[in-house]
């Protein structure tokens, strides 16, 4: 959807090296190939039962906004936009973030979702379990489309944070966009609930402390700051703490809406071997980005990967981290392999 937003002045997701391991040519992902949705559809994933999705990748909203051929949309669409934050851009200037790649939040995408989905519905056999990518009228027929609906909820709400992060921003202000992070993504949620839903799956944060960009950021010389895979305890620490109150907004969601199927995917977890036995998953590096600049970390935060001065690892599949930022292809099968599993969702 970036790349296609950026059609004039397209972004480095959009050249190689990206999407070089499994698609064989840019995609338009920030990855050398897929990413955890792509193996949701091929997958099972414990729902109330353990069920095939059998899923094609979803196409991008922003191909066919118009939606000249709405068939395609008929077993999923994909609203994410690279840099899309939970909360809008106005309220994130207010506190001195400012959000240079998209202003697609998550209210824009919800607010899309609901303009597609009177096309969507009413031409739906009803047949296939759906994958709507971060959201999705009244009619019978829409609310029957939504009943057989699975809504991935993201990953959203990390932008705000890492913006926060690399631009300065005081912790007393990023402690506090966490509730009101998890307030617009329940809101979201109950507003999807009104119109039918009735299956989510709502990812947690990752380990930010392991990530090379903001180890790059807050690079210290100081040993205590770092556990003992490298990882920046005090942004860990904070990725805790969002998980646990998002966490704790779902559990009180269940409690008030006992029927509806809400799943908590505990990326952290999920993401925790990548760092503490790389080697049993064919990892020979983990803090340091595949592609990307020079320094400890690979990490130039001036260059993205892509730019020139910049360079790409021979074997994607030994990296953990791609560009900084963003895990590998092979990263991504791992971690979706604890969600798919149920080991790392709550129920």
């Amino acid at each position: 959807n970036w790349v296609i937003l950026l059609q004039q002045n397209k972004p480095t997701p959009a050249f190689p090296p990206f999407g070089g391991t499994y698609f064989n040519r840019p995609t338009g992902r920030c990855c050398d190939g897929r990413l955890i949705v792509d193996f949701f559809g091929t997958a099972s994933l414990k729902l109330q039962s353990t069920q095939k999705l059998g899923l094609p990748l979803l196409p991008p909203y922003f191909r066919d906004a118009n939606c000249s051929n709405c068939r395609k949309f008929q077993k999923g669409v994909n609203f994410a936009v690279v840099g899309a934050t939970a909360l809008d851009n106005a309220y994130l200037a207010r506190k001195g973030i400012i959000n240079e790649l998209t202003n697609v939040s998550l209210g824009v995408q919800l607010g899309l979702l609901k303009t597609l989905l009177p096309s969507l519905c009413s031409s739906s056999s009803g047949k296939y379990l759906q994958m709507l990518l971060f959201l999705p009228n009244n009619q019978k027929s829409c609310n029957e489309f939504l009943n057989n609906s699975l809504i991935l909820m993201g990953e959203i709400g990390g932008n705000e944070f890492n913006l926060a992060f690399i631009q300065g921003i005081s912790s007393e202000v990023i402690g506090g966009l966490v509730p009101e992070v998890i307030k617009a993504i329940s809101a979201a949620i109950e507003e999807l609930i009104e119109l039918g839903a009735m299956t989510f799956v709502v990812p947690g944060t990752i380990p930010l402390g392991c990530l090379p960009v903001l180890l790059t950021r807050f690079r210290t010389s100081n040993k205590q700051a770092y556990d003992r895979y490298g990882c920046l305890i005090w942004l860990n620490d904070f990725a805790h703490y969002y998980n646990e109150y998002l966490k704790k907004e779902l559990e009180s969601m269940r409690r008030l809406h006992p029927r509806i199927n809400i799943i908590y995917a505990d990326y952290y977890q999920a993401s925790m071997p990548l760092y503490l036995s790389p080697r049993s998953f064919g990892f020979k590096s983990t803090l340091t980005a595949c592609c990307g600049g020079e320094g400890p970390y690979n990490v130039n935060v001036t260059l993205s990967c892509g730019d020139p001065g910049t360079k790409s690892c021979d074997d994607p599949s030994s990296y953990v981290n791609w560009d900084g930022a963003h895990f590998t292809d092979e990263a991504h099968r791992v971690i979706s392999n604890g969600l798919l599993d149920g080991s790392c969702t709550i129920p």
